[in-house]
């Protein structure tokens, strides 16, 4: 268990996220309650900004590790049968990559 994402890591991981979203959504609204932007234009144009666009991914980055984190606990608790708790963690993980991925697409390829 050493290499796996368990206990203290685990709980570091999903701390550490939830200080990051805090953060990004507290400069998100003072952004917006200072410059909001008149159109979508310029709020696209704001969006695309490098800076702007890779804190964004990191933020969703970090919203589905700590996605993952709690959805593993969870699933370790409750899913007892082997059986049952494999395919849903896969299912889990599969989903959340296919998010992040859709969301990469989105914000850094566009």
């Amino acid at each position: 268990m050493r290499g796996t994402l368990a206990g203290l890591r685990a709980w570091l991981l999903q701390r550490l996220t939830a200080v990051y979203m805090i953060g990004f959504i507290v400069f998100l609204l003072a952004h917006f309650a200072t410059d909001a932007p008149q159109s979508y234009e310029l709020w696209r144009a704001w969006m695309m900004r490098p800076e702007v666009s890779i804190a964004t991914f990191v933020f969703f980055t970090a919203l589905l590790m700590h996605a993952w984190v709690g959805i593993r606990d969870v699933v370790l608790d409750y899913l007892q049968p082997m059986i049952v708790r494999v395919p849903v963690l896969a299912i889990a993980g599969f989903s959340l990559l296919a998010m992040e991925t859709w969301i990469a697409r989105m914000l850094l390829v566009s």
